[in-house]
């Protein structure tokens, strides 16, 4: 939950952060916005550029172009026909485009994309989506859909299993990142427990971000795409650009259809250009596209909702609050969007569910989802942070409680809203969002339709106003916490209240300068109190044996805490830790090694909080221990205390339950399943522990034989070793030798009781020989293993082979120990032929170029040892 905090005034900073924005608004009512982009305004001499151009007649811009820049290439873009593509324009006739009466803006083309840096690890508990899954269970993005716009991902992995939606734009290249990607929005969780996304059932289209403007509306449309996720980033960029117009449009004509954007991994970094240039650590998003008004921009924070040092940071180009909100990830701001995408899902999944199949605006998504958040970072919002962390349960609880208006206004009109706090509320929020109209690109000030919002408390008739920041361009001034004044740069308002008092409240909102029509707008807010336990949930299962972070959410003043827990049945509590500050959030807790239900508790001096009960148990550790087609056997690892496993299978597009079995084994063969696909968790008093990583026995198994090597290549002794994947029905084991008749049989080992085994030739024949070992089931039935060839020398002899050979092959010289040896091979009248150095127990000399005829070959080691040995080359 959001913290709670105060301010106080008197900062020179402060004030030119507010006089900085009224300035800006004569200055935009006097002059045009220039209409390069700001890196082509600082385009090299001699310089050849590439342009996107937007144009008001594309017919009259032509015939210009034609006869005013004839050696400029032009391209229509065939999904937004005011826009051109113009190749080979030298950088000295960029301001001469620019002069055109029909030109609008030129911006830079095409620039090189990159995803932003994530590693596949992901804590679905961190920003509460874990605790949607238990808590509304039937929300899981069915109906829905997803777009992945960057590479294509992996449209065979088993988590996405019968979602994957063709589309016309899908990227050409498969990359690990985009599976990842589509994984942390909507993976289904076959491959284990960790491989769950945040809308498991929702369907997923890939999108090429080769093209890092909008995608095709009809195109989205036609897919059904509501949220499309945007994990990617370019060089630093400060302008609202083309890519950003077209962003804001598409909002506006899919009203459904939410953006979300990574923030970038550039937080260490400054921005080249505007007006926040040469300021280290801000203004550094990566790209201008994450500039646009209508879409969300997703910053990243580690496991303890601590900002990554390089998830990237605002203000916008022009001040406005970026990125809005935070999410966990791990290695940077790529899945921490992706998180925020399949949130989104949800979010819409709750709306649709109330409302007739119908979704939300995605302005309403943006109120929803801001109003939520969990203040982290600086004491309200701030330009690293945005206005907090994610927390996917307290969005879909907004929803499921109606805690939302929808109204319009235009210019100068006034619509009032009326809200009832309860007693012992500690935090008031109050969000508004709307879908601005886009702005002429390169505008000094992105917003065209400003709002206001305004609290009152009825009782007293005090009012209250938003949260804004200063956006002068210094350091200590971007750094100050925000005041409560009428924000007309941002078309996100946020308004919070700690411990109000009891009692009716009014939220007007006000057209202040609606410049285009009226302005549709939404409202979302809560009224939280007490503590919540958001991790482990009832019906929840984690592993025993591993640290895991036990999650709570606190409204209220900063207190400490006993952490307990109790097993199931007892009434005896054990301390897990004294003096927890409740206000963290959450605590690092190595649960005990059993298989147990447990409950947790929250004890202090004024606050006892218990939860509800869940599962421990250690990971089954489920293997193949062979595969010898049609038949498999499958093993896991006997816990004490569990006496049943439930047994998964995954035949349609999830894991269903199976067979409940009480041994720690299950026979298959491939007639009586369809299935390639197994897992098993144990069930601990009747409810599924955790769960074991799914696995394919029909792939990489072994057929009982996991290795069998040789001790040598070249040995004095003949040995082996031989490792089982299993002993299940196994009678014997022999280790057999080919001779002219066959393989004979050299030792047979009976009983088998472990899966290791060694074997030894006590009368191996000298030079090569091969080896093989069979072993024998109960029902009479064989396996081998693969042969193995070994060269038995007895101790300081040396062997040559082979002999004769063809000219040009290889002489091979096998000897015991692996010593330095010289080897020297002359002719039949002693003239050196060839001659090397080697150091192996094999070792190998070249005939190429030799003629046919009988040649002697040398050997002698560094300690005396000598060999001589005839070798015939025909």
């Amino acid at each position: 939950m959001m913290r709670v905090f105060s301010f106080t005034y008197g900062s020179l900073g402060w004030l030119l952060g507010l006089l900085l924005p009224l300035a800006g608004l004569a200055q935009q009512a006097r002059t045009t916005p220039s209409r390069l982009a700001l890196p082509l305004q600082h385009a090299p001499a001699g310089s050849y550029q590439q342009v996107r151009v937007l144009v008001s007649f594309p017919a009259e811009f032509a015939g210009w172009l034609r006869r005013e820049l004839p050696n400029v290439r032009s391209a229509a873009d065939k999904n937004q026909p005011n826009f051109l593509l113009l190749d080979r324009l030298e950088a000295f006739q960029l301001s001469r485009l620019a002069a055109c009466p029909w030109v609008r803006f030129v911006d830079v083309a095409k620039r090189p994309v990159h995803e932003e840096t994530s590693i596949p690890s992901s804590d679905m508990t961190l920003n509460t989506l874990a605790a949607v899954w238990y808590q509304f269970p039937t929300l899981t993005g069915e109906g829905l859909t997803a777009s992945i716009k960057e590479q294509a991902f992996d449209s065979t992995d088993i988590d996405l299993r019968g979602r994957v939606v063709p589309f016309s734009l899908a990227g050409r290249n498969e990359t690990s990142h985009a599976t990842e990607m589509a994984t942390f929005i909507a993976g289904a969780g076959n491959t284990g427990p960790l491989g769950r996304g945040a809308a498991s059932h929702a369907r997923v289209v890939s999108a090429d971000f080769n093209n890092l403007s909008a995608d095709a509306t009809d195109e989205l449309a036609s897919a059904g795409v509501s949220v499309q996720n945007h994990s990617y980033g370019v060089a630093i960029e400060n302008y609202y650009g083309l890519d950003a117009v077209a962003y804001d449009e598409q909002t506006r004509q899919l009203p459904a259809l939410l953006h979300v954007f990574s923030s970038g991994n550039s937080g260490d970094q400054a921005s080249p250009d505007g007006p926040y240039a040469g300021l280290p650590g801000v203004a550094n998003l990566t790209g201008q596209f994450k500039h646009s008004k209508n879409t969300l921009s997703v910053g990243a924070t580690n496991a303890i909702k601590e900002l990554t040092p390089r998830s990237s940071r605002g203000p916008a180009y022009d001040g406005r609050l970026k990125p809005e909100l935070v999410a966990y990830g791990a290695g940077g701001s790529s899945d921490a969007a992706a998180l925020v995408s399949g949130a989104a899902l949800l979010v819409q999944h709750a709306y649709r569910n109330q409302h007739a199949g119908a979704l939300p605006s995605s302005a309403l998504m943006k109120a929803i989802l801001l109003n939520a958040t969990d203040d982290v970072g600086a004491a309200g919002p701030d330009f690293k942070t945005g206005f907090g962390q994610l927390d996917a349960l307290g969005a879909v609880q907004t929803v499921a409680d109606s805690r939302f208006f929808t109204g319009s206004v235009a210019n100068q009109e006034q619509k009032t809203f009326s809200i009832s706090v309860p007693a012992g509320t500690q935090l008031f929020k109050l969000t508004l969002a709307w879908n601005d109209p886009t702005a002429e690109p390169n505008a000094d000030k992105a917003l065209v339709n400003d709002l206001d919002m305004e609290l009152v408390e009825v009782a007293t008739g005090r009012r209250f106003r938003p949260w804004v920041l200063s956006t002068a361009p210094h350091l200590d001034s971007l750094a100050l916490p925000a005041r409560r004044r009428a924000d007309h740069l941002n078309n996100v308002e946020q308004i919070t209240l700690a411990s109000p008092p009891a009692g009716q409240y009014q939220v007007e909102v006000r057209g202040y300068a609606v410049l285009q029509g009226a302005q549709e707008f939404h409202l979302a807010y809560e009224t939280a109190q007490g503590l919540q336990w958001t991790w482990p949930m009832a019906g929840s299962a984690i592993e025993a044996r591993q640290p895991h972070y036990v999650r709570w959410q606190w409204a209220g003043a900063a207190a400490t805490a006993a952490l307990q827990y109790r097993f199931a049945g007892t009434v005896e509590w054990q301390t897990i830790a004294t003096d927890v500050p409740v206000e963290a959030g959450y605590y690092a807790w190595f649960p005990p090694d059993t298989a147990a239900r447990v409950q947790l508790r929250l004890q202090g001096s004024s606050l006892r909080a218990e939860s509800e009960e869940f599962t421990i148990s250690p990971d089954p550790k489920l293997r193949v221990a062979y595969y010898c087609q049609p038949q498999a056997l499958l093993t896991w690892q006997q816990e004490p205390g569990t006496t049943q496993y439930q047994v998964y299978t995954l035949r349609g597009r999830y894991l269903e339950p199976g067979p409940t079995v009480t041994d720690t084994t299950l026979l298959l063969t491939d007639a009586e399943t369809n299935s390639r696909y197994y897992a098993v968790a144990p069930l601990v008093q009747g409810q599924p522990g955790y769960r074991s990583l799914t696995v394919n026995y029909q792939q990489g198994a072994a057929c009982y034989i996991v290795s069998f090597l040789p001790s040598g290549l070249v040995n004095s002794t003949v040995s082996f070793d031989v490792e089982l994947a299993s002993t299940y029905q196994l009678v014997s084991a022999t280790l057999e030798r080919q001779d002219a008749s066959g393989f004979v049989a050299v030792q047979t080992q009976s009983p088998i009781s472990s899966t290791t085994l060694q074997f030894a030739d006590m009368d191996p024949p000298q030079g090569s020989s091969l080896y093989r070992v069979r072993l024998t089931t109960a029902s009479g039935a064989s396996f081998y293993s693969q042969a193995e060839r070994v060269f038995y020398l007895p101790e300081n002899e040396l062997a040559v082979f082979p002999n004769p050979l063809r000219a040009g092959e290889f002489v091979r010289v096998a000897v015991t120990g692996g010593p330095a040896l010289r080897l020297r091979l002359f002719d039949s009248v002693g003239r050196l032929c060839r001659e090397t150095t080697a150091d192996g127990v094999l070792n190998e000399l070249s005939t190429q170029g030799l003629k046919p005829g009988s040649y002697l070959l040398r050997a002698e080691t560094e300690d005396g040892r000598r060999w001589s040995r005839h070798v015939l080359v025909y």
